[in-house]
């Protein structure tokens, strides 16, 4: 088996332009491709629709070009507020997982789906355990066998529109909340925590631990919430001994908003490597503190925490790897500690 990398730069949610010059000249297999995540420049927030009409696009153009094109896993994450640009990050994979292991881990993917998630299952248990189910089957697929080789799990999870909760109130369902922003964030701890549960980061969970401000967490989770789906997409990057060279990915822990060392240790543990893509998530702290000094962004009324966060976060890390096209995605409910966030690089081993 092997993975392979590649980001493409979009001049809107509905460019397609810039995958379709690398399948004509052969840098991108429309069949050996499972996983597109992307950043569009939407808000972000629940009435974000460049995701969906992103995906539309997409899925429009890989269909008649792959055989297999609707187990594509789509991510699209809206907000590239700051200096992010837009763009497009493709995994692609051939081959399967078997046979001889090689002498060192290389870079593995793998990608499932939970069922549809009901108005009432979002944000509790019920979510937790499908997107830790999904986790397990992502993992299999990808050919990696320990917890310890995951280094970024990305998920799209559903949200609360008005008709959801139209819908469950008509026949006596009880919700989470009511608030459908604030649905965003119970359908990313839900999502995280069940990349926890999987991984073996946390157990014996209950609808209370969801967004409680606790110490449960999963250290490579990343989930965003979007109105283009109601189940949950689960994209598993890790390394392998049943994939051959040469991508290869790494992780850390962002432990506040302006965290750059963390980026910076991957980029110094692998140097001599190619950086191909940073993916990270990024928080407002709950706390309304950044290093004892407070800031405003769970205050502002104008523009939500999770764009301030992406901001903050995005400007942070493209001073570090030198390119503002990276993955930056807000709210990181039980997504590390409270605060900071996961980052993760994938580089290509130089020969």
């Amino acid at each position: 088996m092997k993975c392979s990398v590649i980001k493409i730069a979009t001049g809107s949610p509905s460019d397609v332009e810039g995958v379709r010059a690398c399948v004509e000249d052969g840098t991108l297999l429309p069949g050996e491709v499972i996983a597109v995540i992307g950043k569009t420049e939407g808000n972000g927030c629940v009435n974000d629709f460049t995701r969906g009409y992103a995906v539309r696009c997409l899925s429009d153009f890989f269909a008649p070009l792959a055989e297999e094109a609707s187990r594509i896993s789509y991510v699209m994450s809206g907000g590239t507020e700051g200096v992010l640009s837009p763009h497009l990050t493709i995994v692609s994979r051939s081959g399967r997982p078997g046979g001889t292991k090689g002498a060192g881990k290389y870079l593995a993917a793998g990608v499932a789906r939970t069922r549809s998630i009901l108005a009432e299952e979002l944000g509790r248990i019920a979510q937790v355990r499908e997107v830790a189910d999904a986790v397990h089957r992502a993992m299999e697929e990808a050919g990696i066998e320990s917890p310890e080789d995951v280094h970024f799990v990305q998920i799209k999870c559903p949200l609360l529109s008005s008709g959801d909760i139209h819908g469950a109130r008509s026949r006596g369902a009880e919700l989470v909340t009511e608030d459908t922003y604030e649905s965003m964030g119970y359908s990313r701890g839900a999502s995280a925590l069940g990349v926890a549960l999987a991984l073996g980061e946390a157990e014996e969970l209950r609808d209370a631990d969801i967004c409680d401000g606790g110490d449960k967490f999963s250290s490579v989770a990343s989930a965003s919430g979007g109105i283009e789906l109601d189940y949950c997409e689960v994209i598993v990057l890790g390394n392998s001994l049943y994939a051959e060279g040469p991508y290869f990915i790494d992780h850390g822990v962002m432990r506040d908003a302006i965290d750059a060392e963390a980026l910076r240790s991957l980029l110094a543990r692998h140097e001599g490597a190619e950086l191909v893509q940073v993916l990270a998530k990024a928080e407002a702290d709950p706390d309304g503190y950044v290093r004892s000094r407070r800031h405003t962004m769970l205050n502002d009324s104008d523009i939500n925490h999770t764009r301030h966060a992406r901001a903050v976060v995005g400007g942070v890390l493209a001073s570090v790897c030198g390119d503002p096209m990276i993955y930056v995605s807000g709210g990181a409910e039980h997504q590390v500690p409270p605060g900071g966030g996961p980052v993760a690089a994938i580089f290509k081993a130089v020969t």
